[in-house]
């Protein structure tokens, strides 16, 4: 029997536990029958104000990533969806599928991550040139980079707020996000891609796209398009940027 309010879809969400944004972008974005649950990765440092306590923030994500899988599966997810982005940009795209794979291996489920949307939301949107904001610190912005660049596209220039903790990155305001874009707009510029799940961009992305004349790409909008095209649910979905409301 299908489930009362998931009769379409029960999503589990892995979400570090610093993490205050991604929960409440899904939800806005879930179409009717499709619901969240969510399991919180432990994250008992929240600091990543310089590359050392950010590749340590990254360590303590990996540790415990495998409790949360434990936990949410116990709802009988179809499906899991990981709600931060660094990590599976970390090791390139054979990382990426390393970590999709070793999630279905604990959980048996498939596994859609920030990593995999971006790949396939440039792909759909057939932009070759892209800029990149980003919450993170320099050794974060240059995986990144990497992994875009493997998959065929060029990075004009990546904007780095360098936010100090896990926890303040969801304190970066509306106006310091507007600046950061019109700063990495330029004419050779095909596309603005935003990483970091708990920075505040969902609304503002698709705001961006009518001034500025292209795609801006909201990780938190990308992933769950992802997720929600991935289990054949094709709902177009305004408010959140040109994925949902034209792929």
């Amino acid at each position: 029997m299908p489930d009362a309010l998931g009769y379409r879809a029960k999503l589990g969400v892995l979400v570090p536990s610093t993490n205050t944004i991604v929960e409440p972008d899904f939800y806005a974005m879930a179409p009717p029958g499709v619901t969240l649950h969510t399991a919180r990765i432990f994250v008992p440092s929240a600091r990543m104000d310089d590359d050392a306590s950010f590749e340590n923030l990254i360590a303590q994500v990996g540790e415990a990533t495998s409790r949360a899988i434990a936990d949410v599966v116990t709802c009988e997810p179809e499906y899991l969806v990981l709600g931060m982005s660094s990590e599976s940009f970390w090791n390139g795209r054979e990382g990426n599928a390393a970590l999709q794979r070793r999630v279905q291996a604990l959980s048996g489920l498939r596994l859609a991550t920030g990593a995999s949307a971006i790949e396939r939301a440039l792909a759909v949107l057939g932009v070759r040139r892209i800029s990149i904001l980003s919450p993170y610190q320099p050794i974060a912005d240059a995986k990144m980079r990497t992994f875009i660049e493997s998959c065929g596209h060029e990075v004009a220039a990546v904007k780095s707020l360098r936010c100090a903790s896990a926890v303040s990155i969801a304190h970066v305001d509306e106006p310091t996000l507007r600046r950061a874009l019109l700063d990495l707009n330029g004419p050779d510029v095909d596309a603005i891609v935003q990483m970091g799940t708990n920075l505040s961009m969902l609304r503002l992305a698709d705001e961006a796209e009518r001034w500025l004349g292209k795609p801006v790409i909201s990780i938190n909008a990308a992933t769950f398009w992802y997720a929600l095209r991935e289990i054949g649910i094709h709902d177009r979905r305004t408010g959140f940027g040109s994925l949902l409301r034209d792929f």
